[in-house]
């Protein structure tokens, strides 16, 4: 089992996708402006549109701590031959998004990343996302097991448990998350009446009509239809 397949069972559930802002240029006119980006997602009322623009138009994380972040999700989930990786499924801008709109992730995301060019430093004198792959994996594995990590580590230990679950929720909640993991929403499921053997108990049995007509799997995705008498005519 790869690393994407292990990770598949470590979902949680969250909102998906941020998107970028832009606001008008000196002297442009509102209606040359691109629309307000909002996040994707059904039955929102305007209340909940207008704290999504809000937060969409906020700024918290620098570009050198966006960056690191991006370099950390593809560790965490990188690309593989069918599908690609955290950051190409948009997991940045999900968790831009979320460290905004959910404040109590602030400080343990900058600190984090603080902790991580530290020590990045202290054993490569360069910080994390300047380090080759095979650095920044070997500081990684330091950190990602949890009951295996050094005393003097647990603050990096802490800080990517939280990027690993924020990437996982981001990636698996985005469109290219869902067709990775296969799902397919509802379909109609088979149903081939009641055992012959339950009928024969009762001395009961299927009208020809009446089996043709729903336990026909040709017809399964069907939807049924009554004439003005009441009978089922599909």
């Amino acid at each position: 089992m790869d690393r994407r397949d292990s990770l598949k069972s470590l979902l949680v559930g969250s909102v998906a996708g941020g998107l970028l802002v832009t606001g008008c240029a000196p002297g442009e006119k509102p209606e040359e402006t691109a629309k307000t980006p909002e996040l994707p997602g059904y039955g929102r009322n305007e209340k909940e549109k207008e704290h999504d623009r809000k937060v969409l138009a906020e700024v918290f994380l620098n570009e050198h701590e966006l960056e690191t972040v991006a370099v950390l999700c593809d560790i965490i989930l990188p690309a593989n031959a069918n599908f690609g990786s955290a950051s190409d499924a948009g997991v940045v801008e999900f968790i831009e998004f979320i460290v905004k709109d959910m404040p109590h992730h602030q400080l343990p995301i900058r600190g984090g990343i603080a902790w991580l060019d530290s020590y990045s430093n202290k054993l490569y004198n360069a910080e994390f996302k300047k380090l080759t792959e095979e650095q920044q994996k070997s500081i990684c594995d330091q950190i990602a097991y949890p009951g295996k990590t050094a005393p003097e580590l647990l603050p990096g230990e802490r800080f990517f448990t939280r990027m690993r679950n924020l990437t996982l929720t981001g990636y698996f909640t985005s469109e290219m998350g869902i067709k990775d993991l296969g799902y397919k929403g509802n379909t109609p499921g088979v149903w081939d009446g009641v055992p012959a053997d339950v009928l024969a108990e009762h001395d009961v049995d299927y009208e020809p009509e009446w089996l043709a007509k729903c336990v026909d799997q040709s017809k399964r995705t069907a939807i049924a239809e009554w004439d003005d008498e009441g009978n089922l005519i599909t």
